[in-house]
């Protein structure tokens, strides 16, 4: 008797929430009274966030009702975030935004893209997936990034920035070609305009004049700046679509004058454009085309609704400029929204990240090792692509201001820059992450190698990153480098080569790729580091038995935890640090072929191209019969998940490099 009583008030308590849901004046005057009664209260009887069943509901929520669940977003985000790690400060920054956005705009046929898809979050709750973010990043769930695989809403795959406005462009040409009715829209931040690649589909937009709407979120670099009462005139004024009409329909009729009428209409454009020059601060995009609103505070949800209903209504591009605050509503990403762009699990509290502080990464002995070198040699400088903190080059860039480069979201600049450099006899280093310097693969080629300039590359992030995904996995940066003429690239197997190694690399007159992995050393690992590196000679650290098992890198820690458990089976094998990926140690090789050696080569690189494919071309050109098993990657993008989970699952961690030397050696013939 109870427990049907109970269910009957909850369903009766169900249909009251559907009904309040489904009548907003209710709504508001329930709100009221709640709030009068108590705001927390409030929040707790009526949650705006867990109604949300449909893209479309955003239409019909009060501005009061929109506000109230930013706040829920915002709240949800912090506590999810803050167990799985990930991308917070970016979403905490556009909750409004998207808000209006999914007001505006009609998913179910306007195409929405957001440019890398750090600030993706918000979206990918308004379109059904708030249950996921309990397994966000981790293996098999939800990614951090769009993924058309993973919803319908996902339009386009994005993680790499200034790719956008490309997009959007393509995706609007093939709507006019295909003559449909919808919106593209496409939202790119201040640094992602950095990029090269947003200014060439800028261009191309503004010469097609096709119709695509890009919200330009300005989160931190100062674009234009609001000059007072005369901009916030034009700026309404510049919005209303009667003003466009108007305008359109003045300059047609001016040029129908007989004889002075074409001059007249130049005259007036010279005159406006002169104007504009001076008191429009987006006078960049409309030069190249695209009309600009703006800016306008990205936290107002009427204002931003307004300006997104007023670009929806003009002809051709246009360009909203959104200011917003990144770490909006969380003081500790505020304060330090670098900290919490991309995070690891943290206190909500403190805004502590759960970690080990006095744990060396590969990074942090790369800045370490920068800061000796450049106190050693006035000429070494540092560049890096929006990437200080993560490269480990905040306290060379404190240091050595006047020798540091940051070249913001411009991968292919910052390369033919250190070439230009090295020209002039400095010695750059270029910091950056391998799935990043893929952008910059002609400046290597023809910029930097061509010329064999004195260019080192760090390559951060080389091998698995975990969470980040497909996008984001640094296993294709031997492939692409190794077919180049003239580049060295070596690695080293632990954090205390790092600085001897870099020594070593600034001392040649060559390009020399360094690469290494996120975070530090197994720890396992025990073995003493090398203290002078020669050009293309490896380290045996364990010389017997009768296969050889080649490592580079971070694997070399891997693979020496397999020979352990090997050993303990009864099975000897050498162990060799491939140190030098390119050129090989060609010694070493002959030497193994004279001795009839089997050889396993393992790398957290595809094997497509990679350290394995060079050691099998190489015993090959010695006509040798020994049996050559290569372990690294597949030919397939890597998903999101752990590293230690990923390296598991695709039979790279020691138990698994275990079975599968077991399996090689027990098929010999």
């Amino acid at each position: 008797m109870i427990a049907g009583s109970c269910f009957l008030a909850l369903s009766a308590y169900k249909d009251a929430l559907i009904f309040l849901h489904n009548n907003a004046k209710i709504r508001i005057y329930l709100c009221i009274v709640l709030y009068s009664a108590g705001e927390e209260e409030a929040k707790k009887m009526y949650k705006i966030l867990d109604n949300i069943k449909d893209v479309n509901e955003m239409k019909h929520l009060t501005i009061y009702e929109k506000e109230l669940l930013s706040e829920e977003i915002r709240e949800f985000l912090i506590d999810k975030v803050s167990k799985t790690g990930g991308h917070l400060a970016s979403n905490l920054g556009v909750v409004e935004l998207t808000i209006s956005l999914f007001s505006i705009f009609d998913l179910n046929k306007d195409k929405l893209i957001w440019d890398v898809g750090h600030q993706s979050y918000v979206h990918k709750i308004l379109t059904g997936r708030a249950k996921g973010f309990d397994n966000l990043r981790q293996y098999g769930g939800l990614s951090g990034f769009p993924k058309k695989s993973e919803s319908v809403y996902d339009f386009f795959d994005t993680g790499h920035s200034s790719t956008s406005i490309s997009a959007a462009l393509g995706m609007a040409t093939a709507r006019d070609l295909k003559g449909e009715k919808h919106e593209v829209v496409a939202v790119i931040g201040d640094g992602a305009l950095t990029g090269g690649m947003a200014f060439e589909a800028l261009n191309d937009l503004g010469y097609r004049k096709s119709k695509v709407i890009i919200i330009l979120n300005d989160n931190q670099m100062s674009i234009a700046k609001n000059v007072g009462g005369l901009s916030s005139y034009l700026r309404r004024l510049r919005s209303d679509p009667k003003y466009a009409k108007f305008k359109e329909e003045l300059e047609l009729n001016i040029k129908k004058i007989p004889n002075i009428g074409p001059g007249v209409a130049r005259t007036l454009e010279r005159i406006k454009n002169g104007i504009k020059q001076m008191v429009v601060p987006g006078m960049l995009f409309e030069d190249m085309g695209v009309k600009y609103l703006g800016p306008v505070d990205g936290h107002d949800i009427t204002e931003l609704t307004r300006m997104l209903y007023s670009a929806r209504a003009l002809k051709g591009p246009v360009i909203i400029h959104v200011k917003t605050q990144k770490g909006k509503g969380y003081e500790h990403a505020e304060k330090r929204p670098d900290k919490f762009h991309g995070i690891g699990p943290f206190d909500c509290d403190s805004g502590e990240i759960n970690s080990c502080p006095d744990c060396t990464t590969y990074s942090k002995a790369f800045g370490d090792s920068m800061i000796r070198q450049a106190e050693k040699n006035k000429y070494v400088v540092a560049l890096t692509a929006a990437m200080r903190d993560g490269t480990g080059l905040k306290d060379y860039s404190e240091l050595f201001p006047e020798r540091f480069f940051d070249v913001g979201i411009a991968e292919q600049h910052a390369v033919t820059l250190a070439a230009g450099m090295a020209k002039e006899g400095l010695r750059p280093v270029f910091a950056v992450y391998s799935t990043f310097l893929q952008r910059a693969y002609d400046q290597i080629l023809h910029d930097v190698c061509i010329q064999n300039l004195p260019v080192v590359f760090a390559i951060d992030r080389a091998g698995l990153v975990g969470e980040d995904g497909e996008t984001h996995q640094g296993i294709f940066d031997l492939s692409f480098l190794s077919h180049i003429p003239n580049i060295v690239i070596a690695a080293p197997k632990c954090t205390g080569e790092m600085d001897s190694l870099f020594d070593w690399a600034l001392k040649q007159d060559f390009p020399v790729a360094v690469r290494y992995p996120r975070g530090g050393d197994s720890e396992h690992f025990c073995m003493p580091s090398v203290r002078e590196f020669e050009l293309g000679k490896w380290e045996m650290l364990c010389g017997e038995g009768d296969v050889a098992v080649i490592a580079t890198g971070r694997m070399v820690q891997t693979a020496l935890e397999a020979g352990e458990l090997l050993a303990a089976s009864g099975i000897k094998v050498r162990i060799i640090n491939g140190c030098f990926i390119k050129p090989i140690d060609s010694g070493m090789l002959k030497e193994l072929a004279a001795e009839k050696v089997d050889i396993v080569t393992i790398e957290d690189n595809i094997i497509s191209g990679g350290f394995g494919m060079q050691i099998l071309e190489e015993m090959k050109s010695l006509n040798n019969n020994a049996r050559i098993l290569n372990l690294g990657f597949e030919d397939k993008f890597i998903q999101h998940g752990s590293t230690s989970l990923l390296f598991e699952s695709n039979g790279l961690d020691a138990a698994g490099i275990r079975t599968s030397i077991e399996n090689f050696i027990n098929t010999k013939e």
